[in-house]
């Protein structure tokens, strides 16, 4: 019997195009399965929004009512919804906490991981009670006196040379390499329009590396990581990420790797993904520091999932079709919410 997959994209933050891009692949994958009914549209300001001009809402339960262009209505009951959303409202777990209201089957992470680990600092602060390596930093939340002492203190503290990251953005977004004392409060007040939160991370010279850490029939997978390569004059910026000129590339062998490596990397993935409570699936980054130190850099909640993205290429690397790891998630997902 077929069943009816809200396929979801598009969202309200900066990455609502790179979401469209990702949701492209999602449906290709999706409709491998003959099971599959797959209805794709566009969130954007809270409306939902099909190719054809039709508008859907949720009215009650997982009842999903669409009005055509033309003004007819139909309603139907959505199976399972693949939130390929990111950014707000997606990775902030807002949509989450809106389908589970509803008593809706979805994939991925559930609301609570959504937000802690869709917010910088709140990521940090869980992986410093977990014992997980992560980069030295301090946050702040406004730009008072108090505040830009404690940043100015820490720059100094950290050899002059960090990172000004907007805790809740993703790609990229309102992140910012300094190393000259007087931009830092200018650059700390940019950084505070994207976001409510700031963190001023020491800046750590190192490689980067991502696994991809996902279930599939009840079991945890960490894959290998694979690296992003970056010029050494650049950082992993929004356009570094996407852009047809990018300068970087991706790989998903890293063969000059020790066992012991790899091995710290897979175990500090693991112990995240758990402490956590993510669900499904997620990419989780690292950093290989120029003295041989792993540090879990960030996770990503509902990784990018276009052409040059990592997650697929690492879960299709390690001889897990795409098309048969979205199933089993949808089934998973259905079961789960069965059983409550």
């Amino acid at each position: 019997m077929a069943k009816n997959i809200l396929l979801v994209a598009g969202g309200d933050s900066t990455e609502h195009d790179i979401s469209l891009i990702s949701a492209g692949y999602v449906q290709e994958q999706l409709e491998k399965n003959p099971e599959h009914h797959v209805l794709s549209c566009v969130l954007h300001d809270r409306v939902f929004t099909f190719k054809d001009g039709a508008k859907g809402f949720f009215s009650s339960g997982n009842n999903f009512e669409i009005e055509a262009a033309n003004g007819s209505k139909s309603t139907v009951a959505i199976d399972c919804v693949v939130p390929c959303l990111h950014g707000f409202p997606g990775e902030t777990g807002d949509f989450q906490a809106m389908l589970a209201l509803n008593n809706v089957p979805f994939i991925g992470c559930e609301k609570e991981a959504s937000i802690n680990c869709f917010n910088k600092v709140t990521t940090k602060l869980y992986l410093s009670a977990l014992n997980i390596e992560n980069t030295p930093y301090i946050f702040v939340a406004d730009d008072s006196e108090a505040s830009l002492k404690r940043m100015h203190d820490a720059f100094i503290a950290f050899h002059g040379d960090v990172y000004i990251k907007a805790a809740s953005q993703g790609s990229s977004i309102g992140c910012y390499h300094v190393t000259d004392e007087s931009k830092l409060d200018a650059t700390l007040r940019e950084a505070l329009g994207y976001s409510s939160l700031v963190l001023i991370e020491k800046t750590i010279v190192h490689r980067e590396l991502e696994v991809a850490a996902y279930e599939y029939k009840g079991e945890l997978h960490i894959t290998d990581p694979g690296e992003i390569v970056i010029p050494q004059d650049l950082f992993y910026t929004f356009d570094e990420k996407y852009s047809s000129d990018s300068k970087s590339t991706t790989t998903v062998e890293v063969k000059d790797l020790n066992p012991v490596q790899k091995d710290i990397i897979k175990s500090m993935a693991r112990r995240a993904f758990k402490g956590l409570g993510l669900r499904h699936l997620s990419r989780i980054d690292f950093f290989l520091g120029d003295d041989g130190v792993v540090y879990l850099n960030e996770i990503n909640t509902f990784p990018g999932m276009t052409p040059i993205s990592m997650f697929p290429k690492l879960v299709e690397h390690a001889g897990l079709p795409m098309s048969e790891f979205f199933s089993d998630c949808i089934e998973n997902a259905i079961a789960a919410k069965q059983e409550r």
